[in-house]
C-alpha cells in the first residue's frame, strides 16, 4: 500500500465501514430544526473555521515546499474566505459578529478541529492530504444538502448561504495539489497506515460535529 491509488482506496474502504446517519441533516431536511440550533450552527462553524485556518497555516509553515506548501497555503486562504462568508448566514439567523466571538462552543462539536490541529502539529503532509481526498465527496455533499434545506425549509435567502456553497464546491486544482502532496509524501517515506487512520478519524469527527448539533432533537 504505497501508491496514491492504493492508499486512497484503503481510506475509502475504512470510512465506508463506519457510516452512520447524519441526524442533523435528517432533522434539518424535515424542517424541524429550531432557530436556536441554527444559531448554534453558525457559532460552532465560526470556531471550527478559525481553528482550521490556523491549522492549515501551521502545515504550510511546516511543509513550505511545493506541492504541500501550495496546498496548505491555499487551504488556509480558503478558510479565511469561508470565515468571511459565514457572516451572511450569521446575520440571517440573528447573530452579530460579537455574538460569534462570544459564542461558547460545545466540546464534542469541536473535536474535529482539535484533531486537525493535532495533525497539523505532529502529523505528516500525507495525513491531511489524504483526509481531504478521502472525505471530499461526503463533505461537499453534506454542505450542499444543508444549503438546499436552509433555502427550502427555512426560507433563508441564497445570498446568506455562500459559506455553505463555498464548501460544497472543492476546486479540482486543490484536489490535484492534494494528490501531488500525497504522492510526494509517500515517496518520501510517510506512513500510509497513519495517513489512512487520519482520514478515517477526520471522517468520524466530522460526523460527530453534525450529530452534536442535533443532540436531543430526535429524528422521528
Amino acid at each position: 500500500m504505497n501508491t496514491v491509488t492504493d492508499v486512497l482506496e484503503a481510506a475509502r474502504l475504512r470510512i465506508a465501514e463506519d457510516v452512520e446517519p447524519n441526524r442533523f441533516l435528517d432533522v434539518l431536511e424535515q424542517g424541524r430544526m429550531p432557530k436556536e440550533r441554527l444559531k448554534r450552527l453558525a457559532g460552532e462553524l465560526y470556531h471550527l473555521v478559525r481553528s482550521d485556518r490556523r491549522s492549515f497555516a501551521l502545515l504550510a509553515s511546516r511543509f513550505p515546499d511545493a506541492p504541500a506548501g501550495d496546498l496548505f497555503l491555499a487551504m488556509a486562504q480558503g478558510e479565511a474566505q469561508a470565515l468571511e462568508l459565514l457572516g451572511g448566514f450569521a446575520t440571517a439567523v440573528g447573530l452579530t459578529t460579537e455574538d460569534l466571538r462570544t459564542y461558547e462552543p460545545q466540546p464534542l462539536a469541536q473535536a474535529y478541529p482539535a484533531y486537525l490541529a493535532r495533525a497539523a502539529l505532529s502529523g505528516t503532509a500525507s495525513d491531511t492530504a489524504l483526509a481531504l481526498l478521502a472525505n471530499v465527496a461526503e463533505s461537499t455533499g453534506t454542505y450542499t444538502r444543508v444549503a438546499d434545506a436552509l433555502v427550502a425549509r427555512y426560507g433563508i435567502e441564497e445570498r446568506a448561504l455562500e459559506h455553505f456553497r463555498y464548501f460544497a464546491d472543492t476546486p479540482q486544482a486543490l484536489l490535484d495539489q492534494a494528490t501531488a502532496t500525497l504522492a510526494d509524501g509517500l515517496a518520501g517515506g510517510d506512513d500510509p497506515v497513519a495517513a489512512v487512520r487520519c482520514a478515517w478519524t477526520v471522517h468520524a469527527l466530522e460526523a460527530a460535529f453534525w450529530n452534536c448539533l442535533a443532540h436531543g432533537l430526535g429524528t422521528g
